[in-house]
């Protein structure tokens, strides 16, 4: 008897035989619909005809398996069906057995296969000569043809013909496999070219079914939230509400395009090809995958109306709600996102802080709302809707870098430190080199007396480096990207620009700016930065050098205004270099780390005011027994100090601060830039040899405070979430590195500020700024650089910090200027 003879059914009651007839359908159900989500995720949902071939092809395997001795499909064979080539020898056999009647290369009668008794509902297939063999849209000449030929064909008892008939016209329904292999090539080949004129973000051709899902994977990857209920604030005759909002963004991006725009462009020049194909960053396309990260940030907007009022007053605030947690901060967002009904973010500016390392200024206390000279209060009367805080990766309430949270990420890492320390000599905590053991040699060392220990040190080194890695300007504008597509309504038109109506970089936040021109196919409509046009033309040497000149002259305008604190000065430094003092954040004040505190001396007018009163403060004075504390520090003033110099906070400035110069490989490695430009310098001029100015007496060689630089000696004691084995490693392995991925393009950043291009730009430059030389600067803004097209407001007027003491002045002429309202230059 034929295998495929189901085997003898037991007698049962109606009742039973629906029953069983019923089972096997109910138990099919739940495979259905997982192979259906399996189908859709893969992006290979079908629709119309195609949906019902599944079903019916998927029911027939779960009968078969049910009720005949067939083996059913296997889930790999199913998939493999569905893909294979379904012509010739290339068919599945199964499938053909249960849908044609016929085997799949068997070289059996296709009639007296048809006839066998198989199981599951079709057991009465068409006749030939049925109008279901021919496509719908066939002509009734088609038809009779084939009945023709099939009429013949069965006169002459070929059965073959009659089935190879078959294989060529029946295409409807689910007998898709019957295509000859000629019309599935070609149709593939169709399909391949839509694909390539499509945009990247393949919602061309999508079902709905599969956009509803992708819309809700990147909804959930990007995880929108607000953290709490909104705050009211008062601002002049306004008032101004505060939403805290969080998404997840992806830890590193892979490359998701090429955007060249045409012509490579590194930093310096003989980069032209150095950048290359960049990676296009086009949020919303696809769902980020890996390790993730949270970025915070703050929406400032004004209330316009009582419909406002009651909104955030009532509604986002989900007093009723029953959820609890990420659920209910989740649905705050969509309210919110809803409610604001954004298509675009042209009424939008972002606002990029200095640092790096540092977050965001806080809504009223950090920006001054309430004040005249605020430049945020400006903004939201000059036709923007909402002001965006951004805490960049890494700092304020963005998931944080700090030590603490580098020892839980990296514990190997952090494997040798309190025991390599011990080795080593103390020598080096009163000198500005690296009198000392590499890391290296370090390691070296104790791979002789520890081998497993040294490798995980080894192992964590690389891993920490590379994760730090992430935290630059390319991947913070990237954020900024992300930013804005969860405040606005989703769409899948991908081909329409939503970009920022306005950016604002201040300091490193303009770095950040140059990098949104270089890297993102649509950076904001208008870009304006103050104190931040990086040196992209000079390498970081260089750039130190000049601005070592810089901090010299700023420490002669100091000591111009205060010219009794140099002797004051001098006698602190001579002290520390006796014995250093310990402060109480466990660090060491050091003379080196002491004459760190200049980095506040290019700030706001009042910064030479707030060195000097520091200073006074220094020595415990006379006491009424006649008795001198005149080698004793002032508890006041060590607790001054740690405050002032917040980098046990903020270590990404030290770890990544140099990095902000190393534009790609030929600007990599950076190599403690600034200090080895300092001790070239101290060689050559002993005015920057802090050992030989301190023990002069006289008044005309005064001993310079530093500017804006780290240094290696930072992670040896001098602060101490900054020291030990570990830190020390991971900044001196990210100093080596010679493999920086480029930042900005110079072809990419002229096109999109060439006149009626797609953006429009303006900068404050400070003619006197020691953090941002004015040199470097007018380099990149000069004609034929990247920034050409950059309108340059020239000024002494303000110090880098002009943003913050006069913000609504500067912001008013740097926005006209981009807009062409005011005419600077004339």
């Amino acid at each position: 008897p034929s295998t495929n003879v189901p085997d003898p059914q037991p007698v049962m009651s109606a009742h039973g035989r629906r029953r069983s007839l019923l089972r096997p359908i109910i138990a099919h159900t739940s495979t259905l619909a997982v192979s259906a989500l399996l189908l859709l995720i893969s992006g290979t949902f079908p629709t119309g005809a195609e949906s019902s071939f599944i079903f019916a092809s998927g029911h027939q395997a779960r009968c078969r398996s049910k009720f005949s001795t067939t083996t059913s499909r296997d889930p790999t064979t199913f998939r493999t069906s569905l893909s294979a080539s379904p012509s010739g020898d290339d068919r599945d056999p199964t499938f053909g057995e249960n849908v044609n009647g016929s085997g799949g290369g068997g070289g059996s009668d296709s009639k007296s296969s048809r006839k066998r008794p198989v199981t599951g509902w079709n057991h009465n297939l068409p006749s030939d000569e049925s109008s279901f063999w021919i496509d719908d849209v066939g002509s009734q000449q088609q038809q009779q043809r084939s009945s023709s030929a099939s009429a013949e064909s069965r006169a002459r008892g070929d059965r073959s013909s009659s089935k190879d008939s078959q294989k060529q016209e029946a295409r409807t329904g689910w007998l898709h496999n019957t295509r000859s292999k000629a019309d599935i090539a070609k149709k593939e080949e169709q399909k391949q070219k839509q694909q390539q004129d499509a945009v990247p973000s393949g919602s061309q051709g999508e079902s709905d079914a599969r956009k509803l899902l992708r819309r809700e994977m990147e909804k959930r990857s990007r995880n929108h939230r607000i953290l709490a209920p909104p705050a009211f604030h008062p601002v002049g005759d306004k008032r101004v509400v505060v939403t805290e909002h969080t998404i997840s963004v992806p830890l590193a991006r892979p490359n998701v395009g090429d955007y060249d725009g045409g012509g490579g462009g590194g930093g310096a020049a003989g980069d032209e090809d150095e950048l290359g194909r960049e990676d296009v960053f086009l949020p919303g396309v696809n769902v980020p995958t890996g390790p993730t990260m949270d970025v915070y940030f703050t929406v400032v907007e004004c209330i316009e109306s009582d419909e406002d009022e009651a909104f955030f007053a009532q509604t986002l605030r989900l007093s009723e709600s029953s959820k609890t947690g990420t659920w209910l901060q989740n649905e705050r967002a969509d309210l919110y996102v809803a409610r604001a009904n954004m298509t675009d973010a042209d009424k939008m500016i972002i606002y990029l802080q200095g640092g790096p390392g540092f977050g965001a200024p806080a809504p009223v206390s950090g920006l001054g709302l309430g004040e005249k000279g605020s430049w945020a209060s400006e903004a939201l009367g000059k036709g923007f809707k909402r002001v965006v805080l951004m805490d960049q990766r890494g700092t304020g309430r963005s998931t944080p870098i700090t030590k603490q949270t580098l020892e839980k990420r990296f514990p190997d890492l952090f494997a040798l430190d309190g025991i390599a320390s011990v080795t080593e000599s103390d020598d080096r905590s009163q000198s500005t080199g690296v009198g000392f053991a590499t890391v290296a040699e370090q390691l070296d060392r104790w791979e002789a007396m520890d081998p497993d220990r040294a490798a995980r040190v080894g192992v964590g080194i690389g891993q920490a480096a590379e994760y730090m890695s992430n935290f630059r300007a390319d991947n913070i504008v990237k954020d900024a990207e992300d930013v804005k597509t969860a405040l606005l309504l989703p769409t899948d038109d991908k081909t329409t620009p939503r970009p920022w109506g306005a950016a604002l970089g201040q300091s490193f936040g303009g770095f950040c700016m140059m990098a949104y021109l270089s890297l993102i196919p649509n950076p904001p409509r208008i870009c304006l930065l103050t104190g931040g046009i990086a040196p992209m033309l000079t390498p970081a040497y260089d750039a130190y050098t000049r601005l070592w000149d810089r901090v010299k002259e700023r420490n002669l305008a100091y000591y111009d205004k205060y010219p009794g604190d140099v002797a004051l000065v001098k006698r602190i430094v001579r002290r520390l270099l006796e014995e250093p003092a310990l402060l109480p954040s466990g660090g060491k004040l050091t003379a080196r780390r002491f004459l760190q505190l200049g980095l506040g001396l290019g700030g706001s007018p009042s910064a030479f005011a707030a060195m000097h009163s520091l200073l006074a403060s220094a020595f415990l004075g006379e006491d009424g027994n006649g008795s001198s504390g005149q080698d004793e520090f002032t508890r006041a003033f060590l607790k001054r100090i740690d405050s002032e110099q917040s980098f046990d906070d903020h270590p990404i400035y030290f770890l990544m601060h140099e990095s902000i110069y190393a534009d790609g490989p030929s600007h990599s490695p950076t190599e403690w830039a600034a200090h080895r430009a300092l001790e070239d310098l101290a060689r050559t001029s002993s005015e920057f040899s802090l050992d030989l100015t301190s023990q002069l007496d006289s008044d005309d060689r005064p001993t310079l405070f530093f500017g804006e630089m780290v240094f290696p000696w930072m992670a040896d004691g001098d602060y101490s979430e900054l020291s030990g084995f570990g830190m020390r490693a991971l900044a001196q392995s990210l100093a080596c590195k010679d493999d920086w991925t480029p930042l900005y393009n110079k072809e990419n950043m002229r096109r999109a500020l060439a006149p009626g291009g797609p953006c429009k730009s303006a900068a404050a430059v400070y003619y006197d700024d020691m953090y941002v030389d004015f040199d470097c600067s007018m380099m990149v803004a000069a004609r034929g650089g990247p920034l050409e097209n950059c309108k340059v407001y020239v000024t002494n007027e303000y110090q880098h910090s002009g943003l913050r003491d006069d913000g609504a002045t500067i912001f008013t002429k740097i926005l006209g200027m981009a807009k062409g309202s005011i005419r600077t230059p004339s």
